[in-house]
């Protein structure tokens, strides 16, 4: 809009030079012309359409995303099966996979009137871009990411890898008892009601016994 802006003004100076007799006024112009010229010069250039919002709008339809996948490994590849009925039907350029070293993106253009996108950033460890690669097969899209070391994963990425250690970290202490009433409030704060009453329950027997004296630790 600002380029717009000075591009008018300088057919405007144009135009009144074309029409300016006196020296004093034409150099005033002539000046001001200059200023344009170069301003309109340095403007960057329009910024182009967001990539992903381009290809949003030529999808049509709308987009789901996928949550449900299975992966497993070999020795060079880390593989991820997702389940798409009748995408083998489709044509293989609707079937697209974008790799960069530590993510990959997928997007399955008009299946069954629907397109399909999944995302993976973040990945456990680096991968070969141009070693890695898609096969459709009947009912389901196979994304085989080429490994740069040949090593096993622990983890598909780096978040599910910080995850299962907070996890871990919640109920693994040096302390037995510790480490037990992490794992009962982890299970009470997951749980539905009955596993709740069932924890609630032993924790009301549990203190009884105490102070009782049957037992000499709080459990």
């Amino acid at each position: 809009v600002f380029l717009k802006q000075l591009q008018k003004d300088l057919e405007e100076v144009k135009e009144l030079l074309t029409k300016a007799t006196r020296k004093r006024v034409r150099d005033v112009l002539m000046t001001e012309k200059h200023k344009l010229e170069i301003e309109i010069k340095n403007q960057p250039p329009p910024k182009p359409k967001d990539v992903a919002e381009e290809e949003k709008l030529s999808l049509g339809g709308y987009t789901v995303k996928i949550n449900n996948y299975g992966w497993d490994q070999s020795d060079k590849f880390v593989k991820i099966y997702i389940s798409l009925n009748g995408v083998q039907k489709l044509p293989s350029e609707n079937v697209q996979v974008n790799f960069t070293e530590r993510s990959f993106n997928l997007l399955v253009k008009n299946l069954n009137g629907k397109n399909y996108t999944m995302t993976f950033n973040n990945l456990m460890k680096p991968i070969s871009v141009e070693g890695s690669s898609r096969k459709i097969k009947t009912d389901m899209v196979l994304v085989m990411c080429r490994k740069k070391r040949e090593e096993k994963w622990d983890c598909l990425t780096q978040v599910e890898k910080e995850s299962k250690e907070k996890e871990k970290a919640s109920y693994d202490t040096s302390d037995p008892s510790e480490g037990l009433m992490n794992l009962l409030k982890k299970m009470y704060a997951e749980g539905d009601d009955e596993i709740k009453r069932t924890i609630n329950k032993a924790w009301v027997e549990s203190r009884e016994k105490q102070f009782k004296g049957d037992i000499p630790m709080d459990i």
